[in-house]
């Protein structure tokens, strides 16, 4: 890294500062007035969207392994999903994809 520690937290100070102006914006200018139906319907999706978007990388390219595919993520997320879509419960596929991949790892002592 060539910059020094000042420089790096200037700049996750302006990033920070950034990202409120835009969210303060945005609620500053639709905060107090209701939302039109299709955009409360697109909304929606954004879980669906970034929950599978903040996991796939995790589970195709794990640091745990020097980004090497594993088969025991690969049946968690599995499970995970198949949880999901059958039951609707997000909490319960999270907590089954997890108990699966601590099950599996455990099953064949990876650490």
């Amino acid at each position: 890294m060539t910059q020094s520690p000042l420089e790096v937290w200037i700049i996750i100070g302006l990033l920070g500062l950034g990202t409120y102006l835009i969210r303060v914006s945005f609620l500053g200018l639709v905060g107090d007035r209701q939302l039109t139906e299709w955009l409360l319907r697109h909304l929606r999706y954004t879980p669906v969207a970034v929950m599978p978007a903040l996991v796939a990388p995790l589970v195709v390219w794990p640091v745990a392994n020097a980004g090497q595919p594993e088969p025991v993520r690969m049946v968690a997320a599995v499970v995970a999903v198949a949880v999901g879509y059958f039951t609707k419960n997000v909490l319960l596929a999270v907590v089954t994809g997890f108990g699966t991949l601590l099950a599996g790892l455990q099953f064949l002592g990876v650490s």
